[in-house]
């Protein structure tokens, strides 16, 4: 994994969004309508190169995919695998509080959700083993093609843990969750070997962790909860055993979505699980308004030898443009807590976490990344100055 040893490096955390056309024939796929497979293979493969070519363009130095051939970030795996044919009737978790009362409702009735796409949410009903490893080694190829292609220096490919998973598609076949999360760690360790194995770096997206506290775990005692995302993260790290941890990159977030966050579970109640994790790079939100501030745990949390830390530097939820100064600060600001070579600049999350809705229009994407480049540019002045 390349450090900031001369600069600081840029990537971000991963979706994009599709082109119109792709998620057209995404929508058909996910919705078990008739599509056309070729097609949607040739396209997406020409979508890969295309959104390759433009990160490298605006100053990304780890580049992805922009999951481009998934529905969404996690649930794709229900494609994928044999065991998910279940139907889940409920689009919501079950007995989430809200954080302000009635802001859901007001939400939907702004027209907020009309674009959202998530198609048939599955159910375990089965064991859990691979019946479509196509579609993996499609993505593979695709952007091993498309990095070649542009020159892009390095590249990652998400890929859910467990624990994002299990609390997204719910379990009525295992004896136990976590009889549950070992079986998803059995058969997603082939997904994350095969990305390492093709020269990629392997980026764990785990919302569970952090997100996982207000959607499903609230209920719990503060001592539960750790236990049970103690649990995900042993899952976790039970399918990462053969994997070195200076191919794989650490995502924790509080969930892709604008809204109070008013009952996130503090960064500080988690760091020490999230550290635990087998990966060399921690990706965390570090520039919305909910987690800025977090910056200050890396004053009393040191971040372990070896160690690199990718905090979000721009929001992943705003139309605003983050000034290139502003950037700058906040990467300079790590830097002098971590050091500068253990600091690779990103994004809060991705801006294509599910297919059809994203929260930040395109074109701003590209001018945002065009400003975390030209701050990661200033701050490099200062910090090797």
């Amino acid at each position: 994994m390349k450090r900031s040893t001369e600069r600081i490096l840029t990537t971000h955390t991963g979706s994009l969004a599709r082109p119109e056309d792709l998620l057209e024939m995404i929508r058909a796929r996910s919705s078990g309508q008739d599509y056309d497979r070729k097609a949607f293979e040739e396209r997406t493969n020409s979508a890969v190169r295309e959104v390759v070519r433009r990160q490298v363009e605006n100053g990304i130095d780890v580049v992805s995919d922009g999951e481009l051939s998934k529905p969404q970030f996690a649930d794709y795996v229900a494609e994928r695998l044999s065991g998910m044919e279940g139907e889940n009737p409920s689009f919501t978790f079950a007995g989430a509080p809200e954080d302000v009362e009635g802001y859901g409702a007001w939400w939907r009735s702004q027209g907020s959700a009309s674009a959202f796409f998530m198609g048939r949410r599955p159910m375990v009903v089965g064991p859990l083993s691979w019946k479509d490893r196509a579609a993996l080694d499609l993505d593979i190829a695709n952007l091993g093609e498309a990095v070649k292609e542009s020159g892009a220096s390095e590249a990652f490919m998400p890929s859910p843990s467990p624990g994002i998973i299990a609390i997204r598609i719910p379990n009525q076949y295992y004896a136990s969750q976590e009889e549950y999360l070992y079986a998803l760690a059995d058969v997603l360790k082939e997904e994350y070997r095969a990305i390492v194995d093709a020269g990629f770096l392997l980026q764990i997206d785990a919302p569970d962790v952090a997100m996982g506290r207000h959607l499903v775990f609230h209920d719990l005692s503060p001592e539960q909860f750790r236990k049970a995302i103690e649990m995900h993260t042993d899952a976790l790290n039970h399918a990462l055993q053969d994997i070195p941890e200076e191919r794989v990159r650490y995502h924790v977030c509080w969930g892709n979505n604008e809204g109070p966050h008013m009952r996130d579970v503090p960064l500080a109640d988690i760091v020490d699980i999230v550290l635990r994790t087998k990966a060399q790079a921690f990706s965390v939100e570090a520039a919305n308004p909910r987690h800025e501030h977090e910056w200050e745990v890396w004053q009393q949390v040191r971040l372990p030898d070896g160690k690199i830390l990718i905090p979000g530097v721009i929001d992943s939820l705003s139309n605003f443009v983050e000034h290139p100064n502003l950037i700058a600060q906040r990467i300079v600001r790590f830097a002098e807590l971590v050091g500068r070579e253990n600091v690779i600049a990103g994004t809060d999350c991705g801006f294509g976490t599910f297919a059809g809705a994203p929260r930040v229009y395109p074109g701003v994407v590209w001018a945002k990344f065009e400003a975390m480049a030209e701050g990661s540019t200033i701050a490099t002045r200062k910090l090797w100055a």
